[in-house]
């Protein structure tokens, strides 16, 4: 094992404010009397109901069947009975189809859920576990495992890295894990290498988680290489992790196995050594409820479908002053207008702002001081091209490589002018996008 330091050009600095719960423990919520499991929780196609209303079902047993090989196989997170299967709001803002459960409080298991011996499995039995499993990219994305452990044919990998990072301020889930469960996230890491013939393994923590480097260098042998992160946003984007670590570029448009390397999150290899070694499907993930507009602040491990209200109350409520509640971080979140929604695979954090830090300054004229094209880590002109989305040129947008901007929002947060540069590129790379599959779809 060695540890190096890398880091990335460009990026920011803003305020982390992880002091709210970089100290804490994680904590097992207290089971709800009843949770709602969306069907559409991870990128590609939604799943397919498995279950009626009436039905009995056992915690980690199957109740959405992936829609296809870019989907995700969804479990119910608690024992109980099937209450409806019908459209609720979800924190998208849309209506999705969703598994109703009451609780009956009994936790009784799956018979499904067993350990496996590793040593007997073979790569197709461990890709057919993580299949099953509904394994999805934990940091946020939410990109169906299965798939991105499975580059294209033909394709060489010889970098698997797992990412540590967690740069968005204010969330400590990936630190908490790291920190308290280490062995499953290196665990999982070799289970990921020995899926992909790879005999070396990295893994990139940023260096203002002393603690959690030093749990993973004492478990980590000389087939890991752990590397210390230069703290700095957005050190945690995959394509910057992979410079960072390997001095390689991903092209525009590539995805990270055109430069020989597969990335996954730490939350997401530890998912990987339950589901391989004790066939624990994903129906829970830690959460951290942070911010100034909660009254305390907790890591906790929250049953998939727990509604957002059920755990902010969990954590004493929202202070009185509470102004904005955003699911995930302050960079990349999005801010919810009701909290009458389910937790999901890919709800990272909760993020409760009082008023003061809820505030949004009025937007003025850009003055081309070029602040956001310093910061902007994909070296993009973000003041043009949100410019263009403005004036609903797509097209001239799509000519500054809007598609490659990764909506971090470091533009925005430079900007002396306020501008709402990441919601107007998102607005483009949407209207590309679609124009795009138009045509596509005109020219089959």
């Amino acid at each position: 094992m060695v540890t190096k330091r890398a880091t990335f050009k460009g990026g920011i600095h803003p305020a982390y404010n992880k002091h709210y719960t970089e100290s804490l423990n994680i904590e097992d919520m207290a089971p709800v009397k009843q949770v709602v499991i969306p069907m559409a929780m991870h990128i590609g196609a939604p799943c397919s109901p498995v279950v009626n209303k009436g039905d009995k079902v056992k915690m980690g047993q199957l109740i959405g069947k992936a829609g296809g090989f870019v989907s995700a196989n969804i479990h119910s997170s608690v024992s109980g009975v099937v209450a409806a299967v019908e459209k609720r709001l979800t924190s998208d803002g849309q209506m999705t189809m969703c598994v109703v459960i009451d609780n009956d409080f009994e936790d009784t298991p799956c018979d499904e859920i067993k350990s496996h011996d590793i040593e007997r499995l073979t790569k197709e039995d461990i890709k057919e576990i993580i299949a099953s499993a509904g394994l999805v990219g934990l940091g946020g994305a939410t990109f169906p495992t299965h798939v991105k452990l499975a580059p294209p044919e033909g394709t060489k990998i010889d970098h698997v890295i797992l990412n540590g990072a967690e740069c968005e301020p204010y969330l400590t889930s990936d630190d908490a894990l790291m920190k308290e469960y280490p062995e499953k996230v290196i665990g999982g890491l070799k289970i990921i290498m020995k899926l992909l013939d790879q005999q070396k393994g990295y893994i990139g923590i940023e260096s203002n988680k002393p603690a959690a480097i030093a749990a993973i260098e004492k478990l980590a042998d000389e087939t890991i290489e752990v590397y210390t992160l230069d703290t700095k946003y957005p050190q945690g984007s995959e394509k910057h992790l992979i410079t960072a670590i390997t001095g390689r570029e991903v092209p525009s448009g590539a995805l990270p196995s055109a430069v020989g390397c597969v990335v996954s999150n730490t939350a997401t290899a530890a998912s990987v050594y339950d589901a391989v070694m004790n066939g624990k499907p994903v129906y829970e993930r830690i959460v951290t409820v942070t911010g100034s507009g909660i009254k305390t602040p907790k890591v906790l491990k929250v049953r998939i479908g727990t509604m957002i209200s059920e755990i902010i109350e969990f954590c004493g409520g929202l202070t009185d002053d509470a102004k904005k509640v955003i699911l995930g971080g302050p960079m990349m979140g999005f801010a919810q207008y009701t909290t009458d929604v389910p937790a999901t695979k890919g709800t990272s954090g909760i993020l409760c702002l009082n008023a003061k830090d809820a505030a949004i300054q009025e937007p003025s004229n850009c003055i081309k001081c070029a602040k956001c094209v310093g910061a902007c880590p994909m070296h993009l002109m973000p003041m043009y091209i949100a410019a263009y989305s403005q004036k609903l040129d797509y097209d001239k947008a799509a000519e500054y490589n809007a598609l490659d901007c990764i909506e971090c929002g470091s533009c925005a947060y430079v900007c002396p002018a306020k501008r709402p540069l990441v919601s107007a590129i998102r607005v483009a790379k949407r209207e590309i996008t679609a124009k795009r599959k138009k045509e596509q779809e005109a020219k089959k």
